[in-house]
Formats: structure tokens, C-alpha cells, sequence
């Protein structure tokens, strides 16, 4: 896997990288100018739409600068990027971008049990994207009973954080003319390292995604547009 994509993804990055593909392949980017990317921590995904030549803005809650600032300045990408810290579920746009996109943040936003933070995530996204706009989604779900129980030993943050279910996340979405949901990724979590979650990622890939049901597996990815 490439060194940008790594940048990109940062972690579990086979199996995340799904998403990527996903969106990459049905996605017409001709049509793609202004853009945001949600609790963007290390702004990978900001990267990976200004590398497509597009503007974005990369926001997360605070000192958003400070933290994906240096990434950027890798890729010589800072002129087509702004930094502003955004709470996500009290987004100050309004029918403003043709791409909204996220990784892994619900399940913080929604820790010790808050839904209704959750849901006003999507709800706050609607709101910003222009009609016809695309919210790119890729996120943490609740997964098997194995993978709740291997959070709670391994994780520091697996039981304050609020995993989702697949049905929750479709629900969150109702508001949009059309959503195309997938999911992805059973064993890949497990790795202690990135070199282990690489591998078990091609077993997922060649194998368990095939034959596991969708609440066995600890990823959704998708488009919905507005």
C-alpha cells in the first residue's frame, strides 16, 4: 500500500481503504468543487480531496491547524486547504458543499450513550451539503459479540465510546434521496499491529466478508445524497 495512502487512512489502513475505492468509483469528481472534511484529527481524508484538486476545509473540534497542518505541508497541498474548528453536530454552513466526508467519528461523539448526537451529526451534514451534495461516510459499527468484548479489554476508550449498529446508521440517514451502504472487515481488528491487520485484512477480503453476516462486521462505508 502506498505511502500516501497510508497518510491517508493512518490506521487498519486495507480494510479502511475499502471506503476510499468505494467512493473513488462512484463518485463523478468532475462535478466535485467545495468540500469538508468532519473531525479531521490528522486530516487524511482532507489530503485525499486535495489531491483530487479540490478545495476543502478540514475541521474537527479544536486546534485543527495544529494537528493536520504538518501532513499537508508533506504533500504541498496547503494552499488548496483551510483549517477551521467545527463542532460536528453544530455545523455553520448551509447548502454549501458538494462533499461532505467522515471516518470514525460517531462513536466518540455519541460516548456514554448519546444518540441524539449522533443523529445530529448527519442531520447538521444535510443541512451543509447542496442539493445534490454527498455525504461520504465511513464508520465504526458495534460488530459481533467478540469484537464488543476484545474493545473492552484492549481499548481504552471501547466503553465510553457508542458503536453503531448498521440499521442505526441507515435510520441516521433517512433524510437523503438516496443511500448506497456497504460494509467491510471481521478479522483486521484483531491485528496487534499494522502488519497483522494487513494480513487479516486479505483474509477478510478473500474470504470472511463472503460467508460473515453484516453484524459481524466492524465497518460501514457509503454515499448518501442529499
Amino acid at each position: 500500500m502506498s505511502n500516501i495512502i497510508n497518510d491517508i487512512v493512518n490506521w487498519d489502513v486495507k480494510s479502511w481503504h475499502t471506503a476510499l475505492q468505494f467512493w473513488d468509483k462512484n463518485i463523478d469528481w468532475t462535478t466535485i468543487h467545495n468540500c469538508i472534511e468532519l473531525g479531521g484529527r490528522a486530516g487524511g481524508l482532507s489530503l485525499w480531496l486535495a489531491m483530487k484538486g479540490k478545495h476543502v476545509i478540514c475541521s474537527d473540534f479544536q486546534q485543527t491547524e495544529i494537528t493536520a497542518k504538518s501532513l499537508h505541508e508533506k504533500y504541498r497541498v496547503t494552499s488548496q486547504i483551510k483549517y477551521q474548528d467545527i463542532d460536528a453536530t453544530n455545523i455553520p454552513y448551509k447548502n454549501a458543499f458538494d462533499i461532505i466526508v467522515f471516518k470514525s467519528i460517531l462513536g466518540g461523539i455519541g460516548r456514554n450513550n448519546n444518540i441524539n448526537k449522533q443523529q445530529r451529526v448527519i442531520d447538521e451534514s444535510f443541512k451543509a451539503l447542496k442539493k445534490g451534495g454527498k455525504l461520504l461516510f465511513a464508520e465504526n459499527l458495534i460488530a459481533s459479540r467478540l469484537h464488543r468484548q476484545f474493545r473492552k479489554q484492549f481499548v481504552s476508550w471501547g466503553d465510553s465510546w457508542r458503536y453503531v449498529s448498521l440499521n442505526e446508521m441507515k435510520m441516521f440517514l433517512q433524510k437523503f434521496s438516496s443511500v448506497d451502504i456497504d460494509t467491510t472487515g471481521v478479522a483486521a481488528t484483531f491485528g496487534r499491529n499494522e502488519s497483522q491487520r494487513k494480513m487479516l485484512a486479505t483474509v477478510d477480503k478473500m474470504f470472511l466478508n463472503r460467508i460473515s453476516p453484516d453484524s459481524w462486521k466492524y465497518i460501514t462505508f457509503g454515499i448518501a445524497t442529499k
